[in-house]
């Protein structure tokens, strides 16, 4: 089997919060960048990726191109040698950035196709530790949100059978932690006791205000706290970490393998949150998971949850996805929360196909 072919286009998706009803402002966009890695034996594989912006989205397809180019002639199913390839390619640019959502796309799009030829679901396949898993509510309670708003919609996410969820802090315009602490108060009181909840930060905390602020809301009993400082403050993480009771959880923001070993390393985090798209693809977030285990830390997943479903239900220590459906529009079909879990496809590969009217629809 060699591949022969690819194909990209430019994806904007309109942005809303379908999960609880939220507002939607006029003209909000997610971009994306979708690929088809075609063979000569007919079986096709598919990934995406995202800048979280469009105006680089132009050059993450370029990229793509170029280095799908060099996948060319080559064997789908050897998929490190095809990752280790255009990582020497295109060695100059570094190990982050533009190069990486690239590579991400094409490991993904290999992924779909050794699945489809083996006849197997990619949870299987990576290990396939369990058919469903956890998954918990997120975007429905923004930080820009009105605090009226996040109280009812939090209700709602209960009645519609979610038993996690994740709300934002470090609020915009005029606040002070007596603010912030209210707000975790009533989404607490909203859910009851019994809801998981958790709280993003977004890297707008210092240390100081993450020790002084988290552990006022220790009481209200938080799933974890996420990013509460900036992503490479790995001793600003763990003196965080050491100070609260609270699981601290990051990972979202930094490219490939080698931060999480330093995160790791570090005793920054007590819960592993990886990005497939920054991470590289499907081929890092498996070893990121399995430097995790060593480390005795569950990990989960940062938006895409129609792939990483995957990834969280094949290995012993995932915990839960991130069930943000951003990405969702791109597909036909997408696996869909059922009182508060994900089901695995069944289906070999991703289980995912392309909507051919929304990328025609939304296609740049």
């Amino acid at each position: 089997m060699k591949i022969t072919g690819l194909e990209t286009r430019i994806v904007k998706l309109p942005l809303d919060e379908p999960l609880a009803d939220g507002a939607i402002t006029p003209g909000a966009t997610q971009t994306f960048v979708t690929l088809r890695l075609r063979t000569d034996e007919g079986v096709e594989g598919i990934g995406i990726t995202f800048f979280g912006g469009g105006a680089m989205s132009a050059a993450l397809k370029a990229a793509i191109d170029g280095l799908g180019a060099l996948t060319v002639g080559e064997n789908p199913m050897f998929i490190e040698f095809i990752v280790q390839k255009l990582r020497a390619a295109a060695s100059p640019s570094g190990p982050g950035g533009i190069f990486t959502l690239a590579l991400s796309a094409i490991d993904i799009a290999l992924w779909d196709i050794r699945g489809k030829v083996l006849d197997q679901p990619l949870a299987t396949l990576l290990g396939g530790f369990r058919d469903k898993v956890p998954t918990y509510a997120s975007g429905a309670l923004m930080r820009g949100f009105s605090l009226s708003h996040v109280e009812k919609a939090a209700a709602r996410l209960v009645e519609r059978g979610f038993t996690q969820m994740k709300t934002q802090l470090a609020l915009p315009g005029d606040t002070n932690p007596e603010k912030e602490i209210e707000r975790i108060r009533v989404v607490r009181n909203a859910i009851g006791p019994m809801v998981d909840l958790m709280c993003d930060i977004n890297q707008r905390w210092d240390v100081r205000q993450a020790i002084s602020i988290g552990s006022r809301i220790e009481e209200y009993n938080l799933f974890w706290l996420e990013d509460v400082v900036a992503h490479d403050d790995y001793p600003g993480m763990a003196a965080v970490a050491d100070a609260l009771a609270t699981p601290v959880a990051a990972g979202e923001y930094v490219y490939g393998l080698v931060p999480f070993r330093h995160m790791l390393e570090a005793r920054s985090i007590d819960i592993v949150m990886v990005d497939v798209l920054r991470a590289g693809g499907i081929s890092q977030w498996v070893k990121i998971a399995g430097m995790a285990e060593a480390f005795n830390l569950p990990i989960v997943n940062h938006l895409c949850p129609e792939i990483s479903v995957h990834l969280v239900a094949a290995v012993p220590n995932g915990l839960t996805v991130e069930y943000m459906p951003w990405s969702s529009k791109l597909f036909r079909e997408v696996p869909q929360p059922v009182n508060g879990e994900l089901t695995v496809p069944d289906k070999p590969g991703l289980g995912l196909e392309f909507d051919a009217d929304a990328l025609k629809r939304y296609g740049v």
